[in-house]
């Protein structure tokens, strides 16, 4: 008999279902508490033909069930335990599973989420230079996506100043992306926490990454765009955060700037132009937090 961790990780980890599948299998089975009857789920879930059919080829797998026990090794937490952290777990289509190495109370603190361009510039870099410091003296936890650029750049900030990170990757724990970043991504995981909803052996394939920024907003109370093109991930994370009631900030550029384009863009429509440490401290009212 599955309990609902057991369900909840089998369900994660079977392929051919979608992420809104998923989620809906899941809210079925909490509903009426039935962890091991997939017919009635699948008469009930209102789930797609696809995932219908992935559930029944998949759900009783030799496969499945070898995978299963390898993503056992990991230290996971689910949706239905305490400690998942309940902004995550009030937005759209929340993952059902987090694998993580690392400090898992980084979760449950007051937390900024950056992200930006893979091409950072000089420019951007400087911006980060003179702003991130003062937050992360304010022991305000710096999330972003350990991918080139920004990302890299920003969790190498919170490392060198003593603070506290946390990175979101789209590949399993036994992976980086890029692969020269597995040094940063180690030392993440030593004085931080990494975190990803795919389990071990999934590869960096292009749609995990759109998935992967829903989380970066989901955790972060403020989300800060450094440098973005008119249509890149990083306007993905800042629209998801929008639509989740974030703070979305933007650091303006200059109008001929390509990698300015989408912060300004940003801006126009109403997101909060970072020109100080304080503009972003300020978006922590809660917190009272002065540079």
């Amino acid at each position: 008999m599955l309990q609902v961790n057991d369900f909840l990780l089998r369900l994660s980890l079977c392929r051919g279902i979608g992420l809104v599948s998923k989620y809906r299998l899941w809210e079925c089975a909490q509903q009426a508490r039935c962890f091991n009857n997939i017919d009635y789920l699948i008469d009930h879930a209102n789930v797609s033909l696809r995932s219908v059919s992935s559930l029944k080829n998949n759900w009783t797998s030799s496969a499945l069930d070898q995978v299963v026990a390898l993503n056992s090794q990991e230290k996971f937490i689910t949706i239905a335990d305490p400690l998942y952290p309940t902004t995550l777990k009030e937005t759209y289509c929340p993952p059902l599973v987090l694998f993580y190495r690392g400090n898992l109370s980084l979760l449950h603190q007051p937390s900024i989420g950056v992200v930006g361009t893979r091409q950072v510039t000089n420019y951007g870099q400087s911006a980060l230079r003179g702003l991130l410091p003062p937050v992360i003296k304010r022991q305000i936890v710096v999330i972003s996506g350990l991918a080139q650029g920004v990302d890299s750049f920003s969790h190498e900030l919170a490392l060198k100043y003593g603070g506290a990170t946390i990175g979101v990757i789209g590949t399993g724990l036994d992976q980086a992306y890029p692969r020269n970043h597995q040094a940063l991504q180690d030392e993440v995981a030593r004085q931080g926490l990494v975190i990803s909803e795919y389990g071990r052996g999934e590869p960096p394939v292009a749609f995990h990454f759109p998935e992967r920024n829903r989380i970066i907003a989901g955790l972060s109370e403020v989300i800060l765009v450094v440098e973005a093109k008119k249509r890149s991930g990083s306007l993905i994370t800042a629209n998801i955060g929008l639509d989740e009631n974030r703070s979305v900030c933007a650091i303006p550029g200059r109008i001929d700037a390509p990698l300015s384009v989408g912060c300004n863009s940003l801006i126009a429509a109403g997101a909060k132009p970072i020109l100080s440490a304080q503009d972003l401290l300020d978006e922590f009212r809660l917190y009272n937090l002065r540079a």
